[in-house]
């Protein structure tokens, strides 16, 4: 079987476990993970071939949605191509292993990916990253304990706030909203680097006063602890932050969380990102084809996995600029229909 990646990293439980077991099925051929960029497109994975897949953390919907894809590839292509889907700290950290090969593809917040390609923010330098199509948004969703005394995020000044896991596009957002309310956020709050789970569970015993989360809707965690913790906690708009926001990155827009994705009194409003599926420049183009094929051809099934999944759109797909498509990608954005 021809490889291109089954090295998870660390820290990822049982899915690594199983991942590192199937490793042993023949070595590495490095001729896998490289295009021919002179070579035709045609969509056809000849070879045995797997993919790892960079998600985000565990009750996230980058990981639910990753899964639901990595499923789906072999039924997609014959059998040829496979998926593992992990768990990981999200955008930053999925780049960074995405271009060090320990990943094929990649889930990313827009405004990440826009960073990697240009070498700002968290990337010292551009990174050779391109992109498979755009999908759907993604929400920045803030709650608060509703005895915290929080309404906005400057009140969140000297409180305990989880920022997101390290190295995530929560943690890019959540810093850059403090920075945007006049908080510096290495000093002027208690910041707690948390994943989703450990940030939902903070909230509901009261080590933490509230949380940051960018993620699609409805994020599992986030109906766990709206279903469990009721009015104890609350949405905070985060609106009046915007125009600064878009200073920093065209990409961020206003949205709504509607009442009804958390049983909430009434809807949020609130500010959404796109998210991307990004993969290396260097990138077999036939199975990146194949790969973004699926992501559209299979599109039911991914949103029946979470109903995020809907937002994935073909009028949308190709607004990936300034990260450039994958030529793999745009040949099966091409056959869909889109030019």
């Amino acid at each position: 079987m021809r490889r291109i990646n089954v090295r998870l990293a660390a820290g990822v439980g049982a899915l690594a476990l199983v991942a590192a077991g199937t490793a042993g099925c023949g070595g590495r051929q490095d001729g896998a993970t490289k295009d021919d960029a002179a070579s035709e497109v045609t969509c056809k994975v000849t070879d045995s071939t797997r993919v790892g897949i960079a998600t985000g953390n565990a009750t996230g919907v980058y990981y639910v949605v990753g899964n639901a894809l990595a499923s789906q590839l072999s039924g997609a292509t014959e059998g040829k191509l496979t998926g593992t889907a992990a768990e990981t700290g999200a955008s930053v950290q999925n780049v960074e292993q995405l271009v060090a090969g320990q990943y094929d593809v990649a889930f990313s917040l827009f405004d990440t990916a826009v960073n990697a390609v240009q070498g700002k923010g968290s990337f010292t330098s551009p990174q050779p990253v391109e992109a498979l199509a755009r999908i759907y948004d993604n929400y920045t969703q803030v709650i608060v304990r509703a005895d915290s005394g929080i309404n906005s995020v400057a009140d969140m000044k000297g409180k305990k706030i989880s920022t997101g896991s390290p190295k995530s596009g929560t943690e890019v957002i959540a810093n850059r909203l403090l920075e945007a309310a006049g908080l510096d956020p290495a000093k002027d709050v208690q910041a707690q680097r948390l994943d989703l789970t450990k940030s939902v569970e903070g909230v509901k015993d009261g080590s933490v006063d509230g949380l940051f989360w960018s993620g699609g809707v409805p994020t599992g965690g986030l109906t766990d602890l709206f279903t469990t913790a009721g009015d104890k906690v609350k949405f905070i708009d985060i609106t009046p932050l915007l125009p600064k926001m878009t200073e920093l990155n065209p990409a961020y827009q206003a949205g709504t969380i509607g009442a009804d994705i958390y049983k909430t009194p009434a809807d949020t409003p609130t500010i959404v990102v796109p998210n991307v599926l990004l993969v290396r420049k260097d990138l077999n183009a036939n199975v990146a084809c194949a790969i973004t094929r699926t992501v559209f051809d299979k599109k039911d099934a991914l949103a029946q996995a979470n109903p995020a999944a809907k937002g994935i759109s073909l009028d949308n797909a190709r607004k990936t600029d300034p990260v450039p498509l994958h030529r793999g990608a745009d040949k099966a954005l091409q056959d869909l229909g889109t030019r």
